[in-house]
C-alpha cells in the first residue's frame, strides 16, 4: 500500500475525517498514546525523584480525571465537529505529545512549551465552540482548567528542579 493511499483517510475531502463519528477513534488514539507514556510512573525513578508541588495529586488521580476530561472533549468535538474539526484535532496531537515530551523524554522544560501552546489553541477552542453551541462549550470549560492546572505543576517541577 503506497504512502498517499494509506494517508488517504486525513485528506479534507476524505469521507472518514468529514465524518463526525471519527473524531471518537482520534481522542481514543490520543488517549491511548498519552497514556502510554505516562502509565508507569510509579516506578519511574526519574519522575519519583522530581520535586514536585505540594498540590501534585496522587498518580490515580490522573487516570481518573483524564478519560472524563476525553469524555467531555469527545462530546463537544462531536456536537461542533464541521467547525472545529481542524483545530480540534491540532490540539489533540499537542495533547498526545505532551506525556511523551515529560515523561518519555525526560523534557520538562519543552513539554511546558508544549501545553502552554495547548492551553492557547484550546481557549480558542472553547471560545469558538461556545459560540456555535453553549453546551459543547461548557463542557470542554473542564479540560481548559485542568490544563491550566497541569502547567502549573510542569512550571514548578522546571523551576524546581
Amino acid at each position: 500500500m503506497s504512502l498517499e493511499l494509506s494517508l488517504g483517510f486525513l485528506e479534507k475531502d476524505s469521507l472518514f475525517l468529514n465524518n463526525k463519528y471519527s473524531i471518537f477513534p482520534f481522542v481514543l488514539t490520543a488517549l491511548i498514546l498519552g497514556g502510554l507514556s505516562s502509565s508507569d510512573t510509579a516506578n519511574d525513578l526519574w519522575y519519583l525523584e522530581l520535586n514536585k508541588s505540594n498540590l501534585n495529586p496522587p498518580g490515580y488521580i490522573f487516570g481518573i480525571v483524564w478519560p472524563i476530561l476525553y469524555i467531555l472533549m469527545s462530546i463537544s468535538a462531536f456536537r461542533t465537529f464541521t467547525e472545529t474539526r481542524n483545530l480540534f484535532l491540532i490540539q489533540l496531537f499537542f495533547n498526545a505529545i505532551w506525556s511523551w515530551l515529560f515523561f518519555a523524554f525526560h523534557m520538562p522544560l519543552i513539554a511546558l512549551l508544549n501545553i502552554w501552546i495547548l492551553i492557547a489553541l484550546n481557549v480558542k477552542l472553547m471560545i469558538d465552540m461556545i459560540k456555535l453551541d453553549r453546551i459543547s462549550g461548557i463542557l470542554f470549560i473542564p479540560y481548559v482548567i485542568w490544563l491550566l492546572f497541569a502547567s502549573y505543576l510542569n512550571l514548578f517541577i522546571v523551576i524546581n528542579n
